[in-house]
């Protein structure tokens, strides 16, 4: 059975900082993964928007072809890593080596930015692609090792958006990645079924 056409809106194509953490900010780079996947990380303008997006904006002239193909793999081996832990099963090794390989990236030590006056510089510091990288591969890690977050980690309902997401501790616990995006969707499409079996009843 073919999947529908989806017709690909500006809000689709639209970068996501609502999943609750970088790395999985950095797995919904790629949208609608189970129907037709919309590419959201295709060239290094979005990547570099997505890097200061998610708080690591990059150096100048760090986005580059190759950077964007690592963010790309890393994207992949995080999304394996996570839902296999969601789902209970082994572990892919080759994708979780891939995570590691990442996270063992050399990072900055924290630095006191000043700015010409002596004052603390504001805004975040500037990375190269590999601290955003090995950052992104830590935080990874971390979602699927910490009991506490682990626990929290939760798939969108929407058959065609299954986005993965860390639900905040505290209130019920979200159905959907979004009320906004998938949650009214979603309502809507239940409400029309609703209303046509009860035209044809």
């Amino acid at each position: 059975m073919t999947q529908p056409r989806v017709r690909v809106t500006a809000q689709l194509k639209e970068l996501r900082f609502d999943a609750g953490s970088r790395a999985l900010d950095l797995v919904a780079t790629l949208g609608r993964r189970p129907t037709a996947a919309i590419e959201r990380l295709g060239d290094t303008t979005r990547l570099d928007a997505w890097a200061t997006g998610v708080g690591l904006p990059l150096l100048p002239g760090e986005a580059t072809d190759a950077a964007l193909s690592d963010a790309q793999r890393l994207r992949e081996a995080v999304f394996r890593v996570v839902t296999d832990v969601l789902a209970d099963a082994p572990v892919d090794p080759a994708a979780a080596a891939t995570v590691e390989a990442y996270a063992v990236l050399v990072t900055a030590p924290p630095r006191l930015e000043l700015a010409a006056d002596g004052r603390l510089a504001s805004g975040p510091r500037l990375r190269t692609s590999a601290e955003l990288l090995a950052t992104v591969a830590r935080d990874a890690v971390d979602i699927v090792t910490d009991p506490a977050r682990r626990t929290h980690l939760r798939t969108c309902d929407s058959p065609v958006c299954r986005m993965l997401f860390l639900d905040p501790p505290g209130g019920r616990p979200r159905r959907w990645c979004s009320m906004r995006r998938c949650g009214n969707s979603s309502k809507a499409a239940a409400f029309r079924e609703r209303s046509v079996s009860t035209v044809d009843s």
